[in-house]
């Protein structure tokens, strides 16, 4: 299964631009951009006298950003690494990367190879959750616990990397003026088995022997049939150059 998704993109986009008048003109990174959804958000706030560039490692996607944004001159898409992007020193004004970090092999080069491309002064903003904060609430706290244990343990690859980032990047050599901590809350287990894949995550879960055949058995009933209500923190963190 792909790793539970919390949370819009929208904080992201926000914090990025921050306002239209400070970003006119400048060069914005989506780094991790997928299929573009975000790019043309990033050109307008650019202005056309800016430049956005997407930056993703797969070629399908990054396919799809670059229909997506045929008719935005002022974007531009690329394949690459986020361990090694393929731009030159001081390149850009503002980068952004949206739930990228807990999934790449080394987090810790990445920021350093950001902070590379960034110029003096830049802003870098990142929004990751952290999946040991993950709370599903169940009449047996053993079986919440284990069901996160097991998020964090064998789901996610960085799955901490939300309570991570303002140290990461501390150590990357930004600053970081701002962390804002977003706690999203689910009320409807179907609601939520969409975004956290409650379901499929048990599943595998008790395959992997952090639940037994009875105890994931007792655990689905209840997320289906009481009252339900689980949350988990996705931190945006605002770097400087």
């Amino acid at each position: 299964m792909g790793s539970p998704q919390p949370t819009s993109a929208a904080p992201i986009r926000g914090a990025c631009s921050t306002n239209s008048t400070s970003v006119q003109g400048q060069t914005a990174l989506d780094l991790g951009c997928g299929p573009g959804t975000d790019l043309t958000s990033l050109a307008q706030a650019v202005t056309a006298t800016g430049t956005v560039i997407g930056v993703d490692h797969d070629q399908a996607t990054v396919g799809a950003a670059r229909e997506r944004t045929a008719d935005q001159h002022t974007v531009t898409v690329q394949l690459g690494d986020i361990h090694d992007l393929p731009l030159p020193d001081h390149t850009a004004d503002r980068a952004r990367t949206d739930r990228v970090l807990q999934h790449i092999a080394d987090p810790a080069r990445a920021l350093r190879e950001i902070h590379r491309v960034l110029r003096p002064g830049g802003r870098l903003v990142m929004g990751e959750p952290d999946w040991d904060t993950l709370t599903v609430d169940h009449p047996d706290s053993d079986l919440s616990r284990a069901y996160t244990q097991y998020v964090t343990d064998k789901v996610v690859r960085n799955s901490r990397i939300g309570r991570q980032l303002p140290r990461l990047a501390t150590e990357a050599g930004f600053t970081v003026p701002s962390v804002i901590p977003i706690t999203p809350v689910f009320r409807d287990a179907q609601a939520a088995d969409k975004v956290l894949g409650l379901e499929r995550t048990t599943q595998r879960a008790m395959a992997a022997g952090y639940l037994t055949e009875e105890a994931a058995g007792r655990w689905l009933e209840h997320l289906s049939t009481g009252p339900f209500l689980a949350a988990v923190t996705f931190y945006i963190v605002v770097a400087e150059s």
